[in-house]
């Protein structure tokens, strides 16, 4: 019974993580296009580089949520399959932080 109240409690911190990290980098992304939609309509000059430096920084934040819900999954099931997935998952995460984090670095902000 207190194992079931456990999982369904992971359960339900799963979804609301998922769906948190979800609205980060979808926020960011409409959040991006806007930017660069009202200023070609407003005709103004604007710096790209920092557009895709403020995307790629919820993306990141929204891929730590990621990982929060991969570890309750393996929480709630510990198999090694899970185990197995969520390495892989903190691995692509890894090596994606890493990459994005260099392309940052590359450009030059004022």
């Amino acid at each position: 019974m207190v194992l079931g109240s456990f999982e369904a409690f992971l359960q339900i911190f799963e979804w609301v993580f998922e769906a948190i990290g979800t609205t980060i980098i979808i926020y960011g992304g409409l959040r991006a296009v806007l930017q660069i939609v009202f200023q070609e309509i407003s005709k103004k000059s604007y710096n790209l580089e920092e557009i895709r430096k403020e995307l790629t920084n919820k993306i990141l934040f929204g891929l730590e949520f990621y990982i929060i819900v991969a570890i309750f999954g393996t929480m709630r099931n510990p198999s090694r399959d899970d185990l197995i997935i969520l390495g892989v998952i903190v691995l692509i995460r890894t090596v994606l932080g890493y990459f994005l984090s260099k392309e940052i670095k590359e450009y030059k902000f004022d």
